[in-house]
């Protein structure tokens, strides 16, 4: 396993069409919601929580989002229906984060938000720690009530994103990362 640094320095994000099987086992999926779950967390309120989206539970969801899609769509082809029933089933493990923030009396809503931002960071860390690759994305359907309602997630819950877990079926490109001269300043220089 790489050390921390040369870990933390070359994980990239994959597209979830271009990861494949196996992925991780039961036990290894239980690792990763543990790490997941190790997050800076004022408060101790465990402000998100985890959906695990595994074999037919990945085309069941699609299955939501594609009848969502084509209502929505009505001129849709059948190609474009499938692309949007298969959205879940694209890499072999997908894990929903959850964001649970709420007003609370001493933690702002907006460290709970981060919280759970931190866990869907912390859980593609740990996939690539593990010899996975990740992709953390929020796509339309994170956003449609209707969805989220046959997902089980509640009004006032959003999500933080769907994190896509496989193996690469090719070694990741890098990108263009930004300048550090571009995004650093030194306060009182």
């Amino acid at each position: 396993m790489p050390d921390a640094l040369e870990l933390l320095k070359t994980r990239r994000s994959v597209k979830p069409m271009e990861l494949e099987g196996p992925g991780p086992a039961p036990s290894e999926i239980d690792t990763l919601l543990r790490i997941a779950s190790r997050v800076p967390d004022h408060g101790k309120l465990a402000p998100w929580r985890f959906i695990v989206f595994e074999g037919n539970a990945r085309t069941t969801a699609g299955d939501t989002i594609a009848a969502t899609y084509r209502a929505d769509n009505p001129e849709a082809t059948p190609d474009q229906i499938e692309f949007e029933r298969n959205r879940l089933s694209r890499a072999p493990l997908v894990i929903a984060v959850v964001s649970r923030a709420g007003p609370h009396v001493k933690i702002p809503e907006w460290e709970q938000q981060l919280s759970a931002g931190a866990s869907a960071m912390s859980l593609v860390f740990a996939a690539h720690a593990m010899g996975y690759a990740a992709s953390w994305i929020t796509e339309w359907y994170a956003y449609d009530r209707r969805v989220l309602d046959a997902l089980g997630i509640a009004p006032h819950e959003r999500v933080a994103g769907f994190v896509h877990i496989g193996r690469p079926v090719k070694p990741p490109d890098d990108r263009d990362r930004p300048k550090l001269d571009a995004i650093v300043t030194r306060f009182g220089a």
